[in-house]
């Protein structure tokens, strides 16, 4: 039986506040009032030159305090937040709150990596970032020419945590995180006086599965969105579940290992033009490839025959490989698969990364490539960082990634369109949620942007799931794509970072024409 979702969170007053469950008050003796418990930031400067421009901005670095109905405190949410300065009517301002995924993830990723003001310095072609120390520049591909950007830690990520003894599970679950960052959301903007600016969502990952929620979330407490800007997308969860009998992801995982196949040059003879060639791999997908396995037992042996032999030329992946595994080879056996003669496997998040396999015989790989060429590169950096150019000191632990969200993580999505699957019991589905949000304020606009060599959110399952939002025709206008020769981390290969920074500024000003 599914567990009843509990009712977390709700507005209170008309205030940004949490109304979350209290225990009920114990017979003798009151303990002493807790001391007070506030909000605090610190302010720093800096200048960044984008596009030729010198931008100047103002960092503020700091937390807000979250209150049930009581006005009680039940956590502190940690944000970064950069303003441009000398802005004429800051009304006319647009402001993008930016958050990462996981869940269990801090921003770090998005912050030091792709559109905030300064970046950490990673190699472009796929090699593991050297030893510290760490070059930390300025980010000409900073999207701050175009909208002020607020960073956002949630709970448990970061420095964000819970205050007393609020259980932090409270806050880790698909509608629980959806309406804590949205309360932080109109928290600040009641305390920066930002309602009236144009707004806009942007998350990665998971953060796209938030952004999803969020939006609607946002929308029905009187918060209307100019866009939603979505990196790496996954919002229904069976398109990456290699379950048996959810043939799906086998289907929409396939272009993506071509281009993955072709970027390692195992493809012969190699396309060319990479685009034109997955168009070809998008239509045997959902044509030959989605026939053959939906018809099992009953495909004919000439006709599976042919369809291997197309595998064969698509992924580099051996004819009797795709024979044993049924026409059905997972996205984690593709990584250790696809290089497994060099002895090496491929990364999950950006298969461009290829590193030594310990265990080649076994069908998965044994570690994450890519972020073991990364991780230590963004955590070194950022806490320097914060410490040194922000001035935000705390003797808290940073938790660049916390392991107890995800395990503790409750999936239950709840259908707004009430059509009855709700994900629960079964997969995580929040594309109806989006869908409501569009439908509902028609004039939001939707940019969703995808890494050909992402094998974890795959560009083709994004495509699918934008195509099955049924939207109204003139809806379906406001979605815009746009694809990179890179991973799921967009902003890991410089071209493609200097590419998303001219999609992203374009959408802003396309969504807020008064921005500047």
């Amino acid at each position: 039986m599914p567990h009843p979702l509990p009712r977390l969170f709700g507005l209170f007053a008309g205030a940004s506040l949490l109304a979350l469950p209290l225990a009920p008050a114990l017979a003798g003796p009151m303990p002493p009032a807790p001391p007070p418990v506030h909000s605090r930031s610190v302010v720093s400067h800096g200048v960044v030159v984008i596009n030729g421009h010198r931008i100047r901005y103002t960092a503020t670095t700091g937390t807000l305090i979250m209150r049930n109905s009581k006005l009680e405190p039940i956590a502190s949410i940690f944000y970064v937040a950069y303003t441009r300065d000398g802005v004429r009517n800051e009304e006319d301002r647009p402001i993008t709150f930016a958050y990462n995924g996981g869940p269990g993830s801090s921003t770090v990723w998005l912050h030091m990596g792709g559109i905030g003001p300064r970046r950490v310095v990673v190699p472009s072609n796929a090699t593991s970032v050297p030893n510290p120390p760490y070059d930390i520049t300025n980010n000409p591909d900073s999207i701050l020419n175009a909208t002020d950007i607020v960073f956002i830690d949630p709970v448990g990520t970061g420095y964000s945590h819970t205050i007393g003894k609020t259980n932090p599970k409270m806050f880790w679950g698909v509608q629980q995180d959806a309406a804590s960052v949205g309360a932080f959301i109109m928290r600040y903007l009641t305390k920066f006086n930002r309602w009236n600016s144009p707004k806009f969502l942007l998350g990665e990952s998971y953060g796209t599965t938030r952004s999803a929620v969020l939006s609607n979330y946002l929308q029905d407490h009187g918060v209307q969105l100019n866009g939603v800007m979505l990196l790496s997308s996954i919002l229904n969860f069976q398109t990456a579940a290699f379950d048996p009998g959810n043939n799906l992801p086998y289907v929409l995982y396939l272009p993506s290992e071509a281009a993955v196949a072709w970027y390692h040059h195992r493809l012969h003879p190699r396309p060319k033009n990479l685009p034109a060639f997955l168009k070809k791999v998008e239509r045997f997908a959902i044509g030959p490839y989605a026939h053959a396995l939906m018809l099992g037992a009953l495909l004919p042996a000439a006709e599976k025959q042919a369809v291997i032999q197309k595998l064969v030329t698509y992924t580099g992946i051996p004819a009797h490989t795709w024979r044993l595994a049924n026409l059905r080879i997972t996205g984690f056996e593709f990584q250790a698969l696809l290089l497994r003669n060099q002895h090496e496997q491929v990364g999950r998040l950006d298969a461009r990364y290829a590193n030594y396999n310990f265990t080649p015989l076994l069908p998965f790989p044994d570690y994450s490539v890519m972020s073991a060429a990364i991780t230590g590169a963004f955590t070194g950096a950022f806490n320097w960082y914060v410490r040194n150019d922000l001035h935000y000191r705390t003797k808290r632990h940073y938790n660049i990634l916390n392991y107890q969200v995800i395990r503790n993580w409750n999936w239950h999505s709840v259908d707004p369109l009430h059509l009855g699957g709700g994900g629960w019991p079964g997969y995580t589905d929040v594309a109806p949620d989006l869908a409501r949000a569009l439908v509902t304020n028609p004039h939001m606009q939707l940019l969703v942007n995808s890494g050909y060599f992402d094998l974890g959110t795959p560009f083709y399952a994004t495509i699918y799931t934008m195509e099955h939002l049924n939207l109204p025709p003139a809806i379906q206008k406001h979605v815009h794509f746009a694809f990179y020769y890179v991973g799921h981390m967009l902003y890991l290969h410089q071209p493609s970072l200097a590419e998303l920074h001219h999609n992203l500024v374009h959408f802003i000003r396309m969504a807020a024409p008064t921005s500047h």
